[in-house]
């Protein structure tokens, strides 16, 4: 299987590549380099990604669990974005040390903050296994039996792979849909700490009004440094650490970028879901979509109602509605962008050729299965995420269940009950529960209810009789209380009303909606492993790259404009004439520093580069990724994407797909002109 399916690859990777779509594997760069370098990339594939020499990936890190980063010294020093490191800035704030508003700069190494639990993690290196993953497989075994071969030999390939220690950490992944298997080899660092971060009235200018938009003006950066025991090996944090030097780390471009340029994105694309048919594509853009975008409205307008009213408030939910909008303005652009590209019905049309096609073949019937599936699936499916966007919201049920997670270790209790009511404000919380279980009573068929809520509905008579009577009795309020409980109070947690709800709603989902999900996504992933074998078939001369699944990528194309609508259009390249066009003191999101706007006044920065946009295919996770010119040097920061083509997670639009980052030169501006931290230029190399 393993042959036919490389040899469908290989066949694929000669064929020309539709605009600039892809995220490719870094280990397969040979095969694409001659397209790069005819797109105007300088440099060869060893220098891309080898295992054998320091290269480009040495230099690209998987910042926490979701983002990216890139070094760029010879002492750790680490750019990603500013939303990335934003819930490590805003641990270190405080009313009296507003890091969020203020910003961050540490003017010496003993001044950098450490951050606990935040590691970095570099990829050693990515192998195909798929033959050692399907060791032992044969055609007649049951789907279960294949799982549990390719669980046994996954297990033993990975601790082969970490035998050595040291921070290593491996895992296989399918791609594919389970067609192919790679192996990735990490080395986690442990010890990151916090260098410099601008106020957020940069970091996050515009806010989540300009969130997802162009023209953005936006420095959604951050500092960071990694450090390293005396051995240059991963350690935890401690003040014997030293700064970690890396294999390699980018120089920085300061020439620029026109229209035009080629770029090229090296970061750690988390989903995407390119191959899907038109039941998924339907379902995404026609009901989850505009369901949770109405959900998370409502949540959102209830928190700024609040943070608007207090400072300390503000920078309590600061990243907490960063994280709620972040979803919810994407999830809009999504939409529209389905419905302007009419892909449901691109789908089905495909669909039918597909259909035709695979007539008297093994493929014949598949798109009608699939489509029985998610028939099956998608009511319980919204269910699910009806239970997501609304009661797993609710910040007390999350403490209640959290704590009875960790009561038997009194310090990962008290220091979880310590972190929560630190960012807890109970008004919003509050009307949080009153909204979201009204929106659940009233759009959830009954049948898709949990007796539990319903009885608790009809003996209060009303959703805000119940929130009453449950936040006055909850001991989950009272940050003393949930202190002093101990490990023999699993019975008290447990009668607890705010636990009771958390408790009954879960095993609904766990007992009613997860088994009908499992199994029917189990058989929906089962199928999709032989349409995406069918697709290649049927589309030789398709090229066809893996769907992302937060390993290391790499996109590339060039910086262009784009026009959303008819007569207009958009250059690739904003300044700070328009941050300053934008700010208003009376408007939080748009009230930049006063030292940004006696730079401007003092003249000759009126064009200085904020951001720019090009066609690079990018997700989630590749927020923080080094974007890199022809020499393979730094030029930009990647943090979005463009409004009108965040459905590139399904279908990618040439015309209107661009991903937005951060130009090098205003970061470096900042550090200069805001942080005046322009010592860590010391430690930096320039390329021109």
């Amino acid at each position: 299987m393993k042959k036919i399916f490389i040899a469908l690859i290989a066949l694929m990777l000669v064929s020309p590549l539709k605009a600039d779509e892809g995220m490719w594997l870094p280990v397969l760069i040979k095969e694409r380099i001659n397209d790069m370098r005819a797109k105007g990339f300088k440099l060869k594939a060893e220098d891309v990604y080898s295992v054998n020499k320091a290269c480009l990936k040495d230099a690209v890190v998987l910042f926490g669990s979701g983002c990216t980063g890139e070094l760029v010294s010879n002492d750790g020093l680490l750019f990603t974005n500013h939303h990335c490191g934003y819930s490590q800035i805003q641990r270190h704030s405080s009313v009296e040390h507003d890091y969020l508003k203020d910003g961050f700069w540490a003017m010496s190494r003993d001044q950098e903050l450490p951050n606990k639990g935040l590691t970095v993690s570099f990829l050693e290196y990515m192998q195909d296994v798929t033959d050692d993953v399907l060791k032992g497989y044969s055609e007649g075994m049951t789907e279960k039996q294949r799982d549990s071969v390719i669980r046994v030999n996954s297990h033993a390939l990975v601790a082969e792979a970490v035998k050595e220690g040291k921070g290593l950490r491996a895992n296989v992944e399918a791609l594919y849909y389970g067609n192919q298997y790679f192996l990735f080899v990490f080395r986690t660092f442990r010890d990151v700490r916090l260098v410099g971060a601008p106020p957020s009235s940069i970091g996050k200018f515009g806010g989540d009004t300009d969130n997802w938009m162009w023209p953005r003006h936006t420095g959604d950066f951050s500092i960071f440094r990694i450090y390293a025991d005396k051995d240059n090996n991963p350690a935890d944090y401690s003040e014997d650490n030293v700064p970690y030097h890396p294999k390699k780390f980018f120089k920085i471009s300061t020439k620029g970028v026109k229209e035009g340029d080629f770029t090229f994105v090296y970061g750690c694309p988390g989903s995407t879901k390119e191959y899907v048919t038109s039941d998924e594509v339907e379902y995404t853009g026609s009901v989850s979509d505009p369901r949770k975008i109405a959900l998370r409205t409502q949540r959102l307008d209830i928190m700024k109602k609040y943070m608007g009213q207090s400072q300390a408030v503000r920078i309590q939910y600061s990243s907490k509605a960063a994280s709620v909008s972040n979803a919810w303005k994407k999830w809009q652009g999504e939409e529209k962008g389905i419905r302007r590209m009419k892909t449901v019905a691109q789908k089905k049309a495909y669909q039918e050729r597909f259909k035709e096609w695979a007539r008297g073949t093994r493929y014949e019937g598949l798109v009608e299965r699939l489509e029985s599936l998610y028939a099956r699936r998608n009511p319980y499916y919204l269910a699910y995420e009806y239970y997501n966007e609304t009661v797993r919201s609710i910040e007390l049920l999350q403490i209640a269940s959290g704590v009875l997670g960790v009561l038997k270790n009194k310090a990962a209790k008290d220091a979880a009950v310590e972190a929560f009511f630190k960012d807890y404000y109970q008004p919003i919380d509050e009307e949080i529960f009153t909204a979201m279980l009204k929106a659940f009573d009233s759009q959830m068929p009954d049948e898709f209810k949990p007796e539990y809520f319903k009885e608790k509905l009809k003996a209060y008579g009303s959703v805000e009789k119940w929130q009453k009577d449950l936040y006055s009795k909850s001991m989950f309020t009272d940050k003393q209380k949930v202190l002093s409980l101990t490990k023999d109070d699993t019975e008290l947690v447990k009668k607890d009303p705010a636990y009771e709800l958390y408790e009954a709603f879960y095993n609904w989902y766990f007992n009613t909606l997860r088994p009908v999900i499992n199994d029917v996504n189990g058989q929906i992933r089962l199928a999709y492993r032989d349409y995406m074998k069918g697709q290649m078939e049927f589309e030789p001369q398709k090229q066809f790259y893996p769907d992302a699944n937060l390993t290391l990528r790499i996109a590339y194309g060039n910086i262009k404009g784009y026009s959303p609508s008819d007569g207009v259009y958009y250059k690739p390249v904003s300044t700070l004439k328009g941050i300053i066009e934008k700010d208003n003191p009376d408007i939080f999101d748009y009230n930049i520093p006063q030292a940004l706007r006696d730079i401007y006044a003092e003249g000759g920065h009126e064009d200085q580069p904020v951001c720019f946009i090009a066609t690079n295919h990018t997700t989630g996770g590749n927020s923080g990724s080094p974007v890199i010119n022809a020499d393979g040097n730094l030029i930009g920061i990647n943090f979005d994407r463009v409004w009108e083509g965040t459905m590139s997670d399904i279908v990618y639009d040439p015309s209107v797909c661009r991903n937005i980052s951060l130009d090098i030169r205003y970061l470096l501006f900042n550090i200069e002109h805001i942080g005046h931290a322009s010592y860590l230029f010391d430690e930096m190399v320039f390329a021109d």
